[in-house]
């Protein structure tokens, strides 16, 4: 049986190395790459990202990224984001009172948590809605690993989210069409991890 094959996506942020383990892991083949053609050809579409909103959408912009994802969106192609790779998704976020343009594919802003201990670091719940592809059959008292200080806080039309609390409550994950995007790491998350991961690529065309 042909295993799909994704493009873990090199702009210059993201846990690369553990990403493609556990892509691996989770049943695909792996091409680590900065090709726009190979993003575009993927059967799916791994956007990492690690550190501030702005200098991820500057790597993005640089390699030209942003437009192979509205391409494989607008096509239904599917598509992951991870840590601040599912926080550029959105249209914008805010860091220390500076506004930075996203790629737009899903409605809403990225901003500084209300919480009383900031980064929001280690094991979290999240409670997700029915019927999301991403958790299931996954226990809803897994918990899953979290690194961040920023988060988006409204679930866009027509999504539907998994909700996690730090101080507030935030979108730990959001599927809608060809977009999935989660604020955890899966693939630092373990066995929680390796079926989310494994849930996204058993829907891969």
């Amino acid at each position: 049986m042909t295993r799909p094959r994704i493009a873990l996506f090199d702009y210059g942020s993201g846990n690369l190395r553990s990403a493609h383990r556990a892509l691996e892991r989770a049943g695909a083949d792996v091409d680590l790459t900065s090709d726009l053609d190979l993003a575009r050809a993927a059967d799916g579409l791994f956007v990492p990202g690690v550190g501030a909103y702005a200098a991820c959408m500057e790597g993005v912009l640089k390699t030209g990224l942003d437009a192979v994802i509205r391409e494989r969106v607008g096509d239904d192609r599917p598509v992951l984001g991870v840590c601040v790779g599912d926080q550029i998704l959105f249209e914008e976020g805010v860091e220390h009172g500076v506004t930075t343009r996203g790629v737009g594919v899903l409605e809403g802003r990225v901003d500084l948590l209300e919480a009383p201990r900031i980064p929001h670091m280690g094991w979290n719940t999240v409670a997700a809605d029915e019927g999301m592809r991403l958790f299931a059959g996954i226990d809803p008292a897994e918990r899953f690993y979290f690194v961040h200080s920023y988060a988006a806080k409204a679930v866009p039309p027509g999504a539907k989210a998994a909700v996690a609390v730090h101080g507030e409550p935030f979108l730990a994950a959001v599927e809608r069409g060809p977009v999935a995007a989660t604020q955890f790491h899966p693939e630092k998350s373990g066995d929680a991890g390796y079926a989310l991961l494994s849930n996204w690529i058993k829907g891969l065309k």
